[in-house]
């Protein structure tokens, strides 16, 4: 069951984003890979962030990792590649690639991991329902 899945959204860089250097901060790309797990779920419907609300069971971010190649500058269009990566186990993966949109340079590539909790707060060893009937949909 492996299938490769992406999105592409494109985020305008914000004053509100750049640091002194009038570059985008460091922290903006953990909102511009958010903005690519939102669009990704639109994307493809059942794992969006509405999904998981109405669900009761969360995906909290459990590790994230970024390594930093270009700077975007305010009003370039970060263009942002969101992969969804099938690993086994009660859980949701993604790779990211961040491009500088004006000339397609690669800024930035980071990978998170998901992990699923119930309504109490305890961690999930089995794959949530609405995730598994996504897995289903999409996957096979």
């Amino acid at each position: 069951m492996k299938k490769e899945l992406e999105d592409i959204c494109r985020i305008p860089v914000k004053f509100s984003e750049i640091d002194s250097m009038c570059v985008a901060w460091h922290g903006s790309y953990v909102t511009y890979m958010e903005d690519g797990r939102e669009s990704f779920g639109r994307h493809y419907p059942g794992i969006g962030y509405e999904d998981i609300q109405r669900s009761g069971i969360y995906a909290p971010l459990y590790d994230m990792h970024i390594k930093y190649f270009a700077s975007l500058r305010i009003n370039d269009v970060a263009e942002i590649h969101t992969k969804y990566v099938y690993k086994r186990g009660a859980r949701l993966d993604y790779v990211y690639q961040i491009f500088r949109e004006s000339d397609h340079q690669l800024c930035a590539e980071a990978t998170t991991t998901q992990l699923f909790i119930d309504p109490d707060g305890n961690l999930m060893t089995d794959k949530p329902a609405y995730y598994q009937a996504w897995q289903n949909k999409f996957l096979k």
